[in-house]
């Protein structure tokens, strides 16, 4: 295997996830194999469900946080336990890049870690580094500057309201 591509889908926006699982699908689809680490999705971690039941393409989902609320909703014994389940999660994400365990690999919303300050850019980066030689995308509100030698292409998604008043001038008769 070469030098493979780095991306993080960052931003306000919504669909970051999304964009990741439509880059995840296209890879299975490939025949390449695929794992997703999600970090911080609370509830909305079972929306990937579907996808590993798709028997015919090599995706693994795996998450670790085991409250089904948001982080910072969380009581202060909770974040610890979180705490070291996100410390398990950086770890094996660091196995799957050293060991080279798939060709994609998704780190969904890692850089919302970065948010609560429960891991170093210095992790990160570690995990870059060794991932030369698989494609990775990350996703999260924020990626810090310091991350940026390390990535090939950021696709920033911003929120845009549209007026009402805008939204129906353009759909006139």
């Amino acid at each position: 295997m070469g030098k493979e591509l780095t991306e993080v889908y960052c931003g306000s926006g919504r669909g970051k996830t999304a964009m990741a699982l439509g880059q995840s699908l296209r890879a299975a689809a490939q025949g390449k194999s695929v794992i997703i680490i999600q970090f911080l999705k609370g509830k909305e971690r079972r929306a990937l469900d579907v996808l590993e039941e798709l028997d015919s393409l090599d995706i693994k989902i795996f998450r670790f946080d085991k409250h089904g609320r948001c982080y910072c909703d969380l009581n202060e014994m909770e974040k610890e336990e979180e705490n070291r389940n996100i410390m398990n999660a950086m770890n094996f994400a660091h196995k799957v890049v050293t060991t080279e365990g798939c060709d994609f690999l998704v780190l969904d919303e890692i850089l919302g870690l970065f948010d609560y300050g429960l891991i170093t850019v210095e992790m990160v980066a570690e995990i870059l580094k060794n991932g030369e030689n698989m494609h990775i995308v990350m996703t999260g509100r924020k990626m810090p500057e310091e991350l940026r030698p390390y990535v090939d292409c950021i696709s920033t998604l911003t929120l845009e309201e549209i007026s009402k008043e805008n939204d129906m001038s353009n759909t006139e008769e």
